[in-house]
């Protein structure tokens, strides 16, 4: 049986129309990362709050697979960590992670966060992030850094990661992985691909041990800049509707 038609869920007609497209949103974003290898079997999370209850927020199901999850089998979460209306196991480092994202920065509805492996290398490099390629130039000056303290399992380190991550909307985890959060999910998740590039495309510059040309920071921060402008101006949505369109071509599943 395919796991993810195991677990009763909510139902489209069950819920608001709002939250509907919110989990089918989620959902997708966890197919692109499936789809794309950045994942790490069951572990790492995306989550997104929860159309008029900010209190509230939707996680996968533990046990779940990306390519598992599907707008019905998202699980609601409470700010206390308790699952809402199921009994099902929530996963308590995504819940760490996640909410205190959302205690932080009331402004942010979604939350990406990855185990990818070359968000582990960056994450371990003590430099960080570099601005090599314009893509990575739109995280100049827009980029935290949280120490590494174990697992997170600890509630108390959930001060620690918002003041960490700040006014920004990516943020580095050391010797973990990645962050990225945004309005909505189309911006967090978009926002964490550019971020993976990035990173990828860095660490094959740096590999090749050839001289760097590293544009000055003037260029990077009018690019960041520019990046801001366009993206507030189109929403996302358009490249959004076009990740949603790939991913009903291989498997439209995640819309169930």
């Amino acid at each position: 049986m395919d796991q993810s038609q195991g677990f009763a869920g909510a139902r489209r007609n069950d819920v608001s129309e709002k939250e509907w497209t919110a989990r089918v949103d989620l959902a997708a974003a966890h197919r692109l990362a499936a789809a794309n290898d950045w994942t790490d079997l069951i572990f790492n999370h995306f989550t997104v709050r929860l159309p008029g209850e900010p209190d509230r927020f939707l996680i996968k199901r533990h046990t779940l697979l990306f390519e598992e999850v599907t707008a019905s089998n998202l699980v609601k979460v409470d700010a206390g960590g308790a699952p809402v209306g199921t009994d099902e196991d929530v996963n308590p480092a995504g819940f760490t992670i996640h909410s205190a994202v959302y205690q932080a920065r009331p402004d942010v509805n979604a939350v990406m966060h990855l185990h990818s492996k070359v968000g582990m290398a960056i994450s371990a490099r003590k430099a960080g992030l570099r601005f090599l390629c314009q893509d990575a130039m739109q995280f100049y000056g827009r980029v935290g850094y949280h120490d590494f303290e174990g697992i997170a399992l600890d509630t108390d380190e959930r001060e620690r990661l918002g003041r960490d991550l700040g006014t920004h909307n990516t943020l580095v985890l050391r010797n973990h992985g990645l962050l990225t959060c945004g309005d909505t999910v189309a911006h967090a998740a978009l926002r964490l691909r550019s971020l993976i590039m990035s990173a990828e495309v860095q660490l094959e510059i740096e590999a090749t041990g050839a001289e760097i040309s590293e544009p000055p920071p003037e260029v990077c921060m009018r690019t960041a800049e520019q990046f801001e402008r366009q993206q507030k101006k189109s929403d996302r949505r358009d490249e959004w509707q076009g990740v949603l369109r790939s991913l009903d071509r291989t498997d439209s599943s995640y819309r169930n």
